[in-house]
């Protein structure tokens, strides 16, 4: 158990240093200041506005991911609400499946007129560029 930090070893060794330093009388008193000092912090408004922070901050990540997926959630009722609202395809057995193209006849395109350009090769190592 840590506060602060401080171990209980170390916490034992600041009483004993404290003790020697003080006294037995003045600890006491020392004890009694240090202890409504800390009670003043604790109850004042300014500690319940960190204590609050603290904790919000703690619980940030969780609900940064809860409003997330609410958000996906509500996304995903949209996109299945505007798929079943979607026209239906008519099952008329000369279309194509979807995930097809259609097939376009052989006469919707002219025929290819462009020929290959031709390379010729001489043999005497004279080359002449195509034209």
């Amino acid at each position: 158990m840590e506060f602060l930090g401080v171990g209980p070893s170390e916490l034992i060794f600041i009483v004993i240093i404290a003790l020697i330093i003080l006294g037995p009388k003045d600890m006491q008193k020392a004890g009694k200041t240090i202890g409504q000092w800390m009670r003043k912090i604790v109850t004042s408004d300014g500690w319940k506005i960190f204590q609050q922070t603290s904790r919000e901050l703690r619980t940030l990540p969780n609900r940064l991911i809860r409003e997330a997926n609410d958000e996906l959630n509500q996304l995903n009722k949209e996109i299945t609400s505007a798929t079943d609202s979607a026209p239906a395809r008519p099952n008329d057995p000369s279309l194509p499946p979807r995930s097809q193209p259609f097939a376009s006849p052989p006469s919707a395109f002219p025929p290819n007129k462009i020929a290959p350009p031709k390379t010729e090769s001489k043999t005497n190592g004279d080359q002449e560029p195509n034209a």
